[in-house]
């Protein structure tokens, strides 16, 4: 748990992720006077709030942990740290979309405090601060067609393979499937933004696509399934 703007939220607004964001998505340097003056500060990591069960969202209510929007938003941070993961593979290799995983990983921080920010118990303030718009899937949109563009077409189904990058990155694709159907609830209540799920929804193919994608440059071979005959 993490204190953002005076409430306890879950671990999908942690400290950290909160320096990453501000350091990727807002261009502030880690360590800056402007990183100074906007970082949150935190004297413990841990508040002892959610001894009992239940957590806080951005609007102050109290919820079980289980409740459909704290499921939400543990997938969606696992799923940020599968790209992670992924990421640093990719970092070994030297692939060139590097960036955009971090632009990605900032874009689920975001999608974090839309979904944990209840439309039902919202202020306005609430809504202007955690609004999210389609403009991030447009953006998957035009990288899935790069991408797509430079590789062979699909003519069988192919399995998570084609080297660590690869295969991370089709971890983190099915983390992603899992993310999604989490979120669903939470939109059809009419809790989260609907573009939150269309942006989940994208970013799987983006993250198949990418896979493939850092296979071909790798040079590495993609497993192609073959049906059991037995």
């Amino acid at each position: 748990m993490a204190l953002v703007a005076g409430r306890a939220l879950p671990l999908a607004r942690a400290v950290g992720k909160q320096l990453r964001a501000l350091e990727y998505c807002k261009g502030i340097k880690v360590g800056s006077s402007e990183y100074k003056q906007k970082k949150t500060k935190v004297t413990k990591i841990y508040t002892k709030t959610g001894d009992k069960g239940f957590s806080s969202t951005f609007t102050g209510e109290r919820r079980p942990k289980d409740d459909q929007i704290f499921e939400a938003l543990g997938t969606t941070d696992e799923l940020s740290s599968a790209i992670g993961l992924a990421r640093e593979f990719c970092i070994d290799h030297g692939h060139p979309f590097v960036d955009q995983l971090d632009k990605i990983q900032c874009m689920l921080q975001d999608i974090g405090s839309n979904v944990a920010t209840p439309i039902s118990s919202a202020r306005e303030s609430h809504l202007k601060r955690t609004s999210f718009d389609d403009k991030p899937v447009l953006e998957l949109e035009q990288w899935i067609d790069e991408y797509c563009d430079q590789l062979p077409p699909l003519t069988s189904f192919i399995l998570p393979s084609g080297g660590k990058s690869s295969a991370s990155l089709h971890l983190a694709r099915a983390v992603c499937r899992r993310a999604e159907r989490c979120v669903l609830p939470v939109v059809q209540a009419g809790e989260a933004d609907p573009n939150v799920a269309k942006y989940l929804n994208r970013l799987s193919d983006y993250l198949f696509t990418l896979a493939r994608y850092a296979a071909k440059l790798e040079g590495s071979q993609e497993t192609i399934y073959t049906k059991n005959d037995q």
